[in-house]
């Protein structure tokens, strides 16, 4: 009996254990997670935290120190710390004392900050933008009712250069014109949930914590290219009082924006300030105008293209011709006679151009309109590009081709024209413009790859056209952009005005321009120098003096080697 009695116990004890055993198997593993994740949940704080805006950096052209570039990488747009300063009215005990001992760090009179106090009982933001020395001075003084929350602020260091190809953050921390709308959503720091358990954060070291913040860009634009360029604006200002004016310069067998330079200009760190929206504008890339002459090299491309003249194709130039009911005449009614084509663009004879379009059938010439990319965007990355259909010149008559071979009748904008004008100096190929380098997001670095059209005109096409400009430059109007040395290649431009309603051109307004590239048989830079109603008759005076400025500065500061010498008698 007593055996039967242990063996029963024994049975029992090893049932309990069993039952035991089973129930912590189920709550340990199988409802493992279910439990830990309850246990986390009491112990566990859960914060919604916005990642850090990226920003923006230049640095100086490759060309100058090698491939690897000069190494001064310089910022154009920061985040800096910045603070909100709230007050909470019901919870300050003695309103008074409250105000003697903020009023003075944020600016205030006392009597303003008990009547500021007086507009919620609780909330009320006392001051944006506050510095972290006032923030913490304030901190220190442990008052009740005061809070404080960080809100980052934009910083432009080099305030209003290249503001307009940057553009700023506005309203809800968004990116308003330039790179920072284009590439907003790059640049936008993403929201995310921060887990701390009891004070200690969960992402330690068994734990990987995820990049919310946005992606640097690195810009094409050389930091010195680009102020000179402005400064040369600023003296065309002073000098021939130019209304406003752009500078571009482009590597031509790639696209790389190396200075895109506007007058006049703003300080994005004050944006707020401008009165008129149309100085937030690129007018680079966000204004259509007509070019006037220094569309006719692209006539000269058409007409040898298509094997309807050659370089020593001639004609009798009268000084005018006549187009139905209309005549059209050269600039300052000017009669050249007896001309090949190369002294059509020396002397930029109007009806030398009309003298090659009207051997081009029109369909062919819109054709090539096309080619040449004067219909559609070039895609360049900055908010806001415009472009034309020129849908005018499409439905147009003999009349208007012939004015649009001078560049009257046609519209486009300057980033189409310094991509179109790349075709001369990349052998009948153009480039993609592009101004962001690079984006750089932690570890990750995301190089831009250049892209490049298939040819539009033949190599022979393009150099043919090329030594025509070269003479423009040595012996033509354009010689007051000639660099002693050096062979530059390059058309002038005087363009009237069409009045807003289309019906006829302003007597007293010009657009003149100098286009042109460097050296011209081996092309380093191309420069667009453009110029809206300077006080000065034509561009060999205006926009083609600055054009020299321009390329000589870009030639001792790259170092580029002569392609003759130059005699010091």
């Amino acid at each position: 009996m007593k055996q039967w009695r242990l063996v029963a116990i024994f049975s029992l004890g090893v049932a309990v254990a069993a039952i035991i055993i089973g129930r912590l198997f189920y709550l340990q593993v199988l409802e493992g997670k279910f439990y830990q994740s309850q246990a986390l949940g009491q112990q566990t704080g859960f914060a919604e935290v916005q990642g850090a805006r990226g920003e923006i950096f230049f640095d100086n052209s490759k060309e100058t120190l090698g491939a690897e570039g000069s190494g001064e990488i310089k910022s154009l747009a920061i985040n800096t710390d910045a603070w909100i300063v709230s007050a909470v009215p019901q919870n300050i005990k003695d309103k008074n004392a409250f105000a003697d001992a903020v009023s003075k760090p944020l600016g205030y009179t006392k009597e303003d900050l008990l009547n500021k106090l007086k507009e919620s009982d609780t909330y009320v933001i006392l001051k944006k933008g506050v510095d972290a020395a006032t923030t913490d001075a304030l901190r220190k003084l442990n008052i009740d009712g005061l809070s404080f929350e960080n809100s980052p602020e934009r910083y432009y260091p080099q305030e209003s250069l290249a503001a307009q190809v940057i553009g700023f953050v506005g309203g809800q921390n968004t990116g308003q014109y330039g790179v920072e709308a284009y590439y907003n959503d790059i640049l936008a720091g993403k929201k995310g949930i921060k887990q701390n358990l009891k004070g200690l954060d969960l992402i330690g070291a068994n734990q990987t914590e995820q990049n919310l913040d946005g992606s640097d860009l690195y810009l094409t634009i050389d930091y010195n290219i680009q102020y000179q360029a402005e400064a040369l604006l600023k003296q065309a200002h002073k000098d021939i009082d130019i209304d406003s004016g752009q500078i571009i310069v482009i590597k031509p067998d790639s696209g790389r924006i190396l200075a895109m330079a506007n007058y006049p200009s703003f300080n994005p760190n004050d944006y707020g300030k401008e009165t008129s929206f149309e100085v937030f504008q690129n007018s680079t890339v966000q204004k259509l105008f007509e070019p006037g002459s220094v569309f006719k090299p692209f006539t000269m491309a058409m007409g040898l293209q298509e094997g309807k003249i050659t370089p020593e194709s001639t004609f009798t130039d009268t000084g005018s011709v006549t187009i139905g009911p209309n005549t059209l005449y050269n600039f300052d009614r000017e009669k050249y006679g007896f001309s090949d084509m190369s002294r059509i663009l020396e002397k930029s004879i109007n009806t030398g151009a009309v003298f090659v379009e009207q051997k081009i059938p029109h369909a062919t010439f819109f054709d090539y309109v096309n080619k040449f990319g004067f219909n559609d965007k070039t895609g360049i990355d900055v908010q806001g590009e415009v472009s034309s259909n020129n849908d005018r010149l499409k439905k147009g008559a003999d009349f208007d081709y012939a004015t649009a071979s001078f560049g009257q009748g046609i519209e486009l904008t300057p980033i189409q024209l310094v991509k179109a004008f790349c075709v001369f100096a990349d052998g009948g190929k153009m480039p993609s413009p592009y101004i962001v380098e690079k984006t750089v997001n932690g570890s990750d670095e995301q190089d831009v790859k250049p892209q490049t059209s298939d040819p539009v005109i033949s190599e022979q096409t393009a150099s043919e056209v090329t030594k025509m400009m070269i003479n423009v430059v040595e012996k033509g109007f354009g010689s007051s952009a000639r660099v002693p040395g050096y062979y530059l290649a390059g058309k002038t431009g005087t363009a009237e005005v069409p009045m807003e309603n289309q019906k006829g051109y302003y007597s007293d307004r010009t657009i003149q321009s100098f286009i042109g590239f460097g050296p011209a048989l081996n092309p380093k830079f191309l420069i667009l120098v453009k110029f809206d109603n300077p006080k000065v008759p034509k561009s060999s005076l205006s926009a083609a003096p600055v054009f020299k400025k321009m390329a000589q500065y870009i030639i001792n500061y790259w170092q580029i080697p002569p392609d003759y010498s130059v005699s010091t008698k």
